[in-house]
């Protein structure tokens, strides 16, 4: 009789996700990449008592710090859509410490199972918009308006 190596859980999908900020829905994102945690790698070449090259890569630092790419559908009234509010009081106001709306901000990626389940979570810190690209515009297509965003975070970490 053949074995069969079945799966004791089903594998993690990734169709049901949405990010929240501060603990707070913020936005339908219909993609995100940059979900990147590494170790830095150092390089290093010495050489034998015979003159051999040897190479060598050994653990660096951990890398904390990246960025986030988020795309969504364009809000129709970006002066009611909270990221664009974030970006445009960074743009005018800057990150001054008296600025009293908080300039960087934690947040969290959260991914649902078929049965609307948490199965995974990724947490970021301090993070900030540092870009919207909106979508190239094309009269001949039939395409939902889109946009890229682009946040900076500290600190990115796998909860779950």
């Amino acid at each position: 009789m053949a074995q069969f190596n079945l799966l004791k859980n089903d594998p993690l999908t990734t169709t049901n996700f949405y990010i929240e900020i501060d603990s707070v829905f913020v936005t339908n994102v219909t993609s995100i990449d940059g979900l990147n945690v590494e170790i830095e790698v150092a390089d290093f070449n010495e050489r034998t008592q015979k003159g051999q090259l040897v190479q060598h890569k050994v653990m660096s630092k951990p890398k904390w710090n990246g960025e986030l790419t988020m795309k969504r559908v364009a809000p129709l009234d970006v002066a009611n859509d909270d990221i664009w509010k974030w970006f445009n009081d960074l743009r005018t106001k800057g990150m001054a410490v008296n600025n009293r709306n908080k300039p960087r901000r934690h947040g969290s990626i959260v991914v649902y199972d078929s049965a609307l389940a948490e199965t995974a979570r990724w947490n970021f810190y301090d993070a900030w918009p540092s870009k919207i690209e909106f979508a190239s515009l094309e009269a001949s297509a039939n395409d939902v308006a889109t946009e890229t965003i682009t946040l900076q975070y500290e600190k990115l970490e796998r909860k779950k």
